[in-house]
């Protein structure tokens, strides 16, 4: 009976995760090709370095120390991605914090179709000698407030 109830409460946790997915390169280029949102959540430093890729918002979640705000992240998200069912894909610089912030939206929120590049930009993105740009993106610039 415990053995039951151990793969019962197994398979539950894994449905609760089920939403939040790893994608490559070739299947976020799919994505792409049908509209899908890509959300690179690097900070600015990171953007100007190695640019983002063409159509991305911008909205950076960690800041330089590790800190972030999520209620104002969310709020500014959902202004990008304007259902919980709509699909769109994370972008960090390796895939770490996008891991981070994936699973955190896929566990304490009722986003749905959440997605991740593999290996980030530098890894699932530059390395396969995809273009990046260096232009503003979809977002407003660093220095407007308003």
């Amino acid at each position: 009976m415990k053995k039951i109830i151990s793969i019962l409460l197994l398979l539950i946790s894994l449905s609760v995760v089920a939403d939040f997915k790893t994608l490559s390169t070739a299947q976020v280029q799919a994505k792409m090709a049908k509209g899908v949102v890509i959300v690179d959540i690097r900070r600015q430093d990171e953007y100007n370095q190695y640019g983002v890729i063409p159509g991305t918002h911008k909205l950076t979640f960690f800041d330089g120390k590790g800190g972030y705000n999520a209620q104002k992240w969310l709020k500014d998200l959902s202004s990008i991605v304007k259902t919980k069912d709509t699909p769109f894909i994370l972008v960090c610089a390796h895939a770490n914090r996008s891991k981070v912030v994936g699973k955190f939206l896929n566990t304490k929120t009722d986003y749905k179709n959440i997605f991740e590049l593999a290996g980030g930009i530098n890894y699932g993105w530059i390395d396969k000698g995809l273009s990046t740009t260096k232009i503003a993106a979809n977002s407003k610039p660093w220095y407007q407030f308003w």
